[in-house]
């Protein structure tokens, strides 16, 4: 029981800014974070392509 009441207090806040949309929005920060995730991702796609080429090229000269 005691678990389950740490559980809701520690997410109680995060339910409450989940509500109020006009936190992320208000300041730009929303566009922001999606800018910086989709830097992140293409960044982590561009590395696995070049290990996947380095990788293939290892591979046709055994």
């Amino acid at each position: 029981m005691k678990k389950l009441i740490a559980l809701v207090s520690t997410l109680g806040p995060f339910a409450a800014a989940a509500q109020n949309e006009s936190i992320m929005h208000g300041n730009d920060k929303m566009n922001l974070v999606i800018g910086v995730i989709t830097i992140i991702f293409i960044g982590l796609g561009a590395y696995l392509f070049s290990i996947d080429r380095k990788i293939k090229k290892l591979e046709d000269e055994k």
